[in-house]
């Protein structure tokens, strides 16, 4: 990290031009679409008025590169959900730079950020998206937004309709899908609920994407490095059913995805508790294959990381060291557990 005078003195950068055909990404929800008959045909999976309906060929389609590539990415239709008043959209239109969180079903309490320089509050957006049962669970124990919509650092952002029911799916919007929730941004960084952020966060961008020339970057998995082993500890750890991670795996090696443990010279599988990121068309639509894979399978992201990875193959893409993930967040663990939403899918 650069020392305080040169935090303060750091000019924003545009993201570097990427060795990508990509120089535009679409999103299906801007083109003509129907919206009837389609779900009768897909009952047994998560894509839904949000997603869109993602048939295997839109997928495979989805990883050609073209100069203009048009992707599912949510916000499919109106009826969709993930709401959010006007006066928090024009909010989020304002952010160039973003520190994200979010904790849906009264999950984990904020964590106020630390380590950061003047220049970078007055620069950076803190966001925390909650629903209303965070909302209710937080104001139990006496913590209220203020009359500036905050709580410390953090401007709480209000969803409504949430478009699933599994809550670590809908938590996947503001984590996977950000640029599409700050259209205006250049660069955010998430951080998962569970931990505090305690760096600052413009240092944060010229030390992990700038200065290696990097569109996206997170840790390395502590533990594991092939994305067949995650998949294996998944179930042994409950947190999927065998039979959707047998799915997922299965198409995957059907996709000629090796049992490799090193990509590019190093592990082959990431730990996403923390994702620094640009908002370049490329970034962007890793992001979005990325969701949908997400979508499509188990939501346990780190195991679709490393596909969407293989096949796109994105430049740029900065797996940097455990030690540093630490450096970056206190992690604290999960405080409660969420309350998953009962209602019928959409």
């Amino acid at each position: 990290m650069l020392d305080t005078e040169m935090l303060q003195n750091l000019e924003l950068r545009e993201p570097p031009e990427q060795n990508l055909p990509v120089k535009k990404v679409v999103y299906r929800s801007s083109l003509p679409h129907l919206e009837d008959n389609i779900s009768s045909h897909m009952t047994n999976s998560r894509f839904n008025s949000f997603t869109g309906y993602q048939s295997l060929t839109e997928r495979e389609e989805s990883f050609k590169l073209k100069e203009t590539t048009a992707v599912h990415c949510g916000f499919y239709s109106e009826n969709g959900g993930f709401r959010v008043s006007d006066v928090d959209k024009d909010y989020m239109r304002s952010c160039r730079v973003v520190v994200a969180t979010c904790a849906f079903g009264g999950g984990d309490d904020l964590h106020q950020p630390i380590g950061m320089t003047e220049v970078s509050v007055k620069k950076v957006c803190y966001v925390a998206f909650w629903d209303e049962v965070t909302l209710s669970a937080q104001h139990e124990e006496g913590k209220k937004i203020g009359e500036d919509l905050r709580i410390g650092l953090w401007r709480i952002i209000l969803v409504r309709d949430l478009p699933f029911t599994d809550q670590r799916l809908n938590g996947k919007i503001p984590k996977l899908i950000s640029h599409r929730l700050f259209p205006m941004a250049r660069y955010s960084i998430w951080v998962d609920s569970k931990s505090q952020f305690r760096r600052d966060p413009l240092g944060v961008i010229e030390a992990l994407l700038w200065r290696s020339n990097s569109s996206l970057a997170l840790s390395e998995h502590g533990a594991r490095s092939s994305l067949y082993d995650e998949g294996n500890a998944i179930v042994k750890k409950h947190k999927a059913t065998p039979e959707e991670v047998k799915i997922q795996l299965d198409q995957y090696r059907q996709d000629g995805i090796p049992d490799d443990k090193r990509f590019n010279g190093k592990k082959a599988l990431a730990e996403a508790s923390a994702i620094v990121r640009d908002h370049a068309p490329s970034t962007n639509l890793f992001m979005c294959l990325w969701f949908n894979e997400v979508v499509r399978f188990t939501s346990r992201d780190q195991l679709s990381f490393p596909y969407v990875l293989r096949r796109l193959r994105l430049p740029g893409v900065h797996l940097f060291p455990v030690c540093a993930r630490k450096d970056l967040v206190n992690s604290f663990g999960h405080r409660r557990k969420v309350k998953p939403l009962a209602k019928e899918g959409r």
